[in-house]
């Protein structure tokens, strides 16, 4: 299997729902739901990303740390979140954010749409009403279940995008109730991942990362497969 870098928000297909996209400084979600929240969303973007960069400038070790850091007691739920999620999986609180982004915002929007996904830099915050696919490369896709609850699919790659990564796994999918351990745990399962033997080490790793429902590591024309995830083809 030939991964084959790919732009997340043209592997999403939902045609039956409005599809919008709400950009501010790095973070660029792609929403789609049952009407288009555009405002709304933007509103919640900005609520967020600012809570982030005021605790940041009062705590610059939170946007530098490659490892787990603790929260201060006033942090907002967001800050606590992210690095609730990366200490779980014992990596940076940054390794969080895109998925939290997504999934803070996307909670809230369920107030007015009952279906929604978001995207925010390959990472997914879902609450589906039908089965879903994914594109994962030219050959595969990821097919999802609805849920009673709204879940995360996160995606780490060390080879293509923007997203850091101490390894060189083509792509790792990571699937959980909560965005924020979902995005910590696919960067540190990618960073065991330097070549095609690794793939077994950081399915152990997975392994002892509580809250993870599937994993997906794709690295040359090999791939490996943990828990709840069922791939079909194109």
């Amino acid at each position: 299997m030939v991964y084959q870098e790919r732009t997340y928000k043209n592997y999403i297909k939902a045609s039956d729902l409005i599809r919008f996209e709400v950009i501010e400084k790095e973070t660029d979600l792609l929403v789609l739901a049952e009407k288009n929240l555009y405002d709304k969303a933007l509103g919640l973007v900005l609520k967020y990303r600012g809570e982030i960069e005021k605790y940041t400038k009062e705590n610059p070790r939170f946007s530098k740390s490659y490892s787990p850091l603790w929260s201060r007691f006033n942090a907002p739920p967001i800050i606590k979140e992210m690095i609730r999620g990366s200490r779980k999986a014992r990596v940076g609180p940054m390794a969080s954010v895109a998925g939290t982004i997504a999934e803070f915002v996307g909670r809230e929007l369920l107030d007015f749409s009952e279906e929604i996904i978001i995207e925010n830099g390959g990472d997914l915050f879902l609450n589906i009403k039908q089965t879903r696919k994914f594109e994962v490369n030219a050959q595969l896709a990821l097919e999802v279940e609805p849920r009673d609850k709204p879940f995360s699919i996160c995606t780490a790659s060390g080879t293509t995008g923007k997203c850091f990564s101490f390894g060189q796994a083509d792509a790792v999918v990571v699937i959980s109730q909560r965005a924020a351990l979902a995005d910590a745990a696919a960067t540190a399962i990618g960073n065991i991942v330097k070549e095609v033997t690794d793939i077994d080490h950081a399915l152990k790793k997975a392994r002892k990362i509580r809250g993870l429902d599937g994993v997906l590591i794709i690295k040359d024309d090999q791939v490996g497969v943990l828990g709840r995830v069922k791939l079909v083809p194109l």
